[in-house]
């Protein structure tokens, strides 16, 4: 009989191999493997009590923490659907979630309770509140106290299947309400299996949680990281500062982040010298960073730079960037050159950059195409949403609405968001790569450009910038920068200084939110949507 590729299965794995190793250090406290389990038995009963039945969603709204992490695994073993919520919204947006989702029960940090106050007489299935390191002031009950009240005596599991939904995770509404993607316990073990061989994931490995866990669960880090038996670090707040010091405290030896994260360490390092963990490996996802970062982060902090690709609807990563033997004698310029791209597929994947056509595009490095995913990784679909659904995954293929070239050797670079191209005259201009460039000027900590009207040209691309301290840097300074090192169409036309770019809790730049300001102040009453 085969074994069903059910998640819980890789704590099982930990405990029967690891159950004397540190699972995973707080602030406060560390766990082993079997204290762990023993936490997770408990919460499973818990959830019984409390009326929870399979297919049932359970929503949490929790930093990178212990409870968020065991959540995990004390949902699945009742045959619960885990539904995290980032922590970045606003109170509006959680009670559309928590209502389309029909979630009975809402596990939530005390600091982060006040966002659920104003809109919990509105929500129509939460059955009960139940708060993490809850203070005496909060009406709700106390995770800590309700957990102890259940046994650690091993849980009586549902008969849980392959293509049974385990994880409900919304994406970011710029353009409308949020979508519900549909993950399954077969999408999450098969990406696990997948991202651990990419990754080089081992039962030495010592993971710093700096990616928050609610995005995408973590890169699927809670299962590739627990099934290897590597030890979790949990902060619950993860500045540049927070980040060296745990590195260097705890021998951490991989973290996943984005790369305005990445590039607040780099500024760090620069102005503070801390102490640092070298022999690290640093994931990366977003954007595709100039040469330079990748240069920056591997001779700088002693780091090694991996590029990955991927999306929530892939469970969700697909390519990664590394160096392949046979390009060994490429110049380490060459080589940056290269993990700077999304790279090529993971086992388990494929993937094809197709025209409008759905015809493959050469590989020749400056033909655009559209990024397609085809994999064990792909979503069951949107909850409650059977057109998106169809417009998203079409003959068997995700249609990622990234844009992309492919180069001789099979590396995908992407190019723009399908909607962030920008096109001046005619011409087809990625926003990444200008600013790739603007990132090599000395004076910039991060840029994102974007698409603005323009009278002659329709669009034109236009920098939000902001500077380092103490930089005299002009608007002309910066234009005649990227007219030096781009064909003058590519140039930038304008730039606005900023103190900060707006971001995503993941740490991904919202342009949307700068299209929008930049129309505000111009008086235009249109919107561009991303």
């Amino acid at each position: 009989m085969n074994v069903p590729l059910v998640v819980t299965q890789f704590l099982d794995r930990a405990v029967t191999y690891y159950g004397e190793k540190t699972a995973v250090i707080t602030e406060t406290k560390s766990l082993t493997y079997k204290e762990l389990f023993g936490r997770v038995q408990r919460l499973s009963h818990g959830l019984k009590e409390e009326g929870v039945q399979k297919g049932d969603r359970v929503a949490y709204l929790a930093p990178n923490s212990l409870e968020m992490l065991e959540g995990f695994y004390g949902l699945y073993q009742i045959g619960a659907v885990m539904v995290p919520l980032n922590i970045r919204l606003k109170p509006e947006d959680y009670l559309f979630i928590l209502n389309h989702s029909g979630a009975k029960l809402l596990f939530v940090d005390d600091e982060l309770y006040p966002l659920i106050e104003p809109i919990k007489d509105r929500l129509t299935t939460v059955e009960k509140v139940i708060v993490h390191a809850k203070s005496e002031e909060c009406p709700e009950a106390g995770y800590d106290e309700w957990l102890s009240r259940f046994s650690e005596t091993a849980f009586n599991r549902e008969d849980v299947g392959e293509e049974d939904l385990a994880s409900l995770l919304y994406t970011s509404g710029t353009t409308g309400d949020p979508k519900g993607v549909m993950l399954t316990h077969r999408n999450n073990y098969l990406h696990a299996m997948s991202s651990m061989h990419a990754l080089r994931v081992s039962d030495r490995d010592v993971y710093l949680h700096v990616l928050p866990m609610f995005h995408v669960n973590g890169w699927g880090s809670p299962f590739y990281y627990t099934a290897n038996g590597a030890t979790h670090i949990c902060l619950k707040k993860t500045d540049a500062k927070a980040i060296f010091e745990a590195c260097a405290v705890h021998n951490v030896t991989v973290m996943h982040m984005a790369p305005t994260v990445l590039n607040s360490l780099l500024q760090f390092n620069e102005e503070n010298a801390p102490i640092i963990q070298r022999n690290l490996r640093v994931v990366i996802a977003g954007s595709a960073p100039p040469p330079a970062f990748v240069a920056r982060v591997e001779e700088e902090l002693g780091w090694e730079f991996i590029q990955v690709y991927g999306m929530t609807e892939s469970s969700p990563l697909s390519t990664y960037s590394i160096i392949r033997p046979q390009h060994d004698t490429l110049s380490l310029e060459e080589q940056y050159r290269m993990k700077a791209k999304a790279g090529f597929a993971m086992i388990g994947n494929e993937v094809r950059v197709v025209n409008e056509l759905g015809d493959e595009v050469p590989h020749d490095r400056t033909s655009i195409g559209e990024l397609t995913v085809r994999s064990h990784g792909v979503m069951k679909g949107y909850w409650k949403n059977e057109q998106a659904t169809m417009e998203a995954i079409r003959n068997g293929w995700l249609y990622t609405g990234d844009m992309a070239t492919v180069d001789e050797h099979g590396n995908i670079d992407i190019v723009d968001r399908k909607k962030d191209v920008i096109i001046s005259g005619g011409e087809n201009i990625s926003s990444i790569e200008v600013e790739g460039v603007l990132y090599e000027h000395q004076d910039i900590l991060e840029a994102a450009v974007i698409a603005v009207p323009h009278e002659k040209w329709g669009e034109t691309p236009h920098a939000f910038v902001v500077k380092r301290s103490f930089s005299n840097v002009t608007e002309q300074d910066l234009i005649d920068f990227s007219r030096s090192r781009l064909a003058h169409f590519k140039a930038i036309t304008g730039v606005t200084f900023v103190e900060e770019l707006p971001k995503t809790a993941s740490g991904k730049i919202q342009k949307v939110h700068l299209r929008n300001e930049y129309w505000d102040k111009a008086g235009n009453t249109g919107r561009f949507v991303n």
